[in-house]
């Protein structure tokens, strides 16, 4: 395994990434040699499209900076410096190409030479027209039926891959969704520490830590190109559930778009939903836990949901609100030592939901993200098994919407993400598991327009702080006494106009009464001119 550490580093930036490993390259051959670095249309002398200058094969490069103290059992886990402990060479693509084999475009590039730009637009999926809606929900349906195409999933840790006979790779078919779902089981899946031993939990390489935000961001990135592949539709762009709505009502969870509740059977959904016919992938936990197996692709259960339903935790039986999303994008930092989920002050953490909205940290409260899953209360609810819930795609895509928000408004530079000693796997540097071609946590810290991507999003105003509200007090009080001084002062200099006029007419006084509906008018014309 020391052969596989990497001297070289690679400019992925925005890469075409997928998780797990391209089907060209599990053989025994390719995972002997540690090499992924497939030819381009088939041509065995045109690795990486190198003759037609797409790319070159290259070492891979990990992160070598210390991680935090949360993981002590380095060179236990086959994600440890991923991809290292399967592959150390992968192809390196120049310009806008991109892909295992360099035979796409980046993200938000299109056209034979890619050099079109293109922009997917994620907008409300309650602002969709009813047939943009069964459209989307027609495409993941079909996600789930469509084998992905160009990746397969490891279904044994590196020591057994080979197979029991030592010549059969141990990878297997899996459908688009599914694929996105096995993804986000893997990253945040128990270290196996040998027969007879407890696995060890305390390891997340998407959850608890800077990545949260960059990971989820590319698993979005990941789902959305191969339903536009699937789709032949380069604009398609993934929906996002507004969950900041207060309220114990799930408003997408209807029968025409994520599933009604169902009236028959409790906790799931209504037979009259398409994703009622959904099985969920990776619920075995425990036996890959206990017998250091991988989830594979069998299905097993149907989807079970039942929001604001949670009566022994009245704390996630409510949505978030409106003005949680603003306190949030108020907080000035993106993350905290220690980097975690106890880290204070951190918008990270905060968007994430172990903080509340205006960043203190609180083990007692579940905010944002966490509150918006574990209000739906069943599969969505459990982190190793929540994608099987399609309502993950939409929160997440309004959670990544949230940090592109703080993105353009606070402006980081890329110092301001950690660039050692987060946990395991959220480093600044780390390639981010199971992504491949290796793909960095801080080459998705930047606004989605470099993606590819936009939103179409109404924020709330922000609330005003107490220092706020006292100055506009103070500024509304001065105004109002200016007022009253200013209307005090024509007052009394009209009566003097007025009574000057009067004195001058007094020894006629027949005159005077004939007169002073005129006298009247002009007095009022000049007092109106003075006012």
């Amino acid at each position: 395994m020391l052969v596989r550490r990497c001297i070289l580093f690679i400019g992925l930036c925005a890469t075409v990434v997928r998780s797990q490993f391209p089907r060209e390259c599990v053989t025994v051959r390719g995972l002997q040699s540690g090499e992924c670095c497939p030819s381009l249309r088939g041509d065995l002398g045109d690795i990486c499209g190198s003759n037609t200058g797409r790319g070159q094969c290259v070492q891979v490069n990990a992160d070598g900076w210390p991680h935090g103290p949360q993981y002590p059992h380095d060179g236990l886990d086959d994600r440890e410096q991923w991809p290292l402990a399967f592959f150390n060479r992968t192809c390196q693509c120049n310009g806008n190409f991109s892909g295992y084999n360099c035979g796409r475009c980046k993200h938000g590039y299109g056209g034979v030479n890619c050099e079109r730009l293109l922009v997917a637009v994620r907008r409300n999926i309650m602002e969709l027209s009813e047939d943009e809606k069964r459209r989307f929900v027609n495409a993941l349906d079909r996600a789930k039926r469509t084998v992905q195409p160009d990746y397969v999933i490891a279904s044994r840790r590196y020591p057994e891959i080979f197979g029991p006979d030592g010549n059969t790779p141990q990878f297997e078919n899996i459908s688009i969704y599914n694929f996105f779902v096995w993804s986000h089981y893997y990253s945040v899946s128990k270290t196996f520490l040998g027969a007879g031993q407890q696995s060890f939990g305390g390891v997340d390489f998407s959850h608890e830590g800077p990545g949260f935000l960059t990971w989820h961001r590319y698993h979005l990135l990941q789902l959305e190109r191969d339903m536009q592949d699937m789709l032949q539709d380069l604009s398609f762009g993934l929906p996002y559930w507004n969950f900041a709505i207060g309220g114990n009502n799930c408003d997408i969870c209807t029968d025409d778009l994520l599933g009604a509740r169902s009236n028959f059977v409790a906790n799931t959904l209504s037979p009259n939903s398409v994703f009622s016919r959904w099985r969920i992938l990776c619920e075995s936990i425990e036996d890959y836990d206990t017998l250091g197996t991988i989830c594979n692709s069998t299905e097993g259960g149907p989807i079970q949901r039942n929001p604001g339903g949670n009566v022994a935790r009245p704390m996630v039986q409510r949505l978030p609100e409106p003005q949680d999303v603003s306190a949030c994008l108020e907080v000035g930092q993106f993350d905290t030592p220690p980097f975690y989920s106890t880290s204070s002050e951190s918008f990270r953490n905060t968007v994430e939901g172990y903080s509340t909205p205006s960043g203190n940290y609180d083990p007692l409260v579940r905010s944002l993200h966490n509150l918006a899953h574990l209000f739906l209360n069943g599969t969505g609810g459990q982190t190793h098994v929540s994608p099987n819930d399609p309502i993950f795609v939409l929160l997440h895509t309004f959670t990544d919407a949230i940090f592109d928000e703080w993105l353009r408004r606070h402006n980081p530079d890329v110092t301001a993400y950690p660039l050692e000693n987060a946990p395991i796997g959220h480093n600044r540097q780390y390639n981010m598991v199971p992504f491949w071609p290796p793909v960095t946590n801080v080459e998705m810290f930047v606004t989605s327009d470099n993606l590819g991507y936009s939103y179409e999003v109404q924020w709330p105003g922000r609330p005003y702080t107490m220092t706020e509200i006292t100055a506009i007090a103070i500024v509304a009080v001065l105004v109002l006494v200016a007022i009253i001084f200013a209307a005090t002062t024509c007052a009394v200099r009209a009566r003097s106009y007025s009574h000057g006029r009067n004195e001058a007419r007094q020894p006629l006084l027949a005159e005077h009464y004939r007169r002073y509906s005129e006298d009247h008018e002009r007095i009022q014309e000049k007092t109106q001119s003075v006012v």
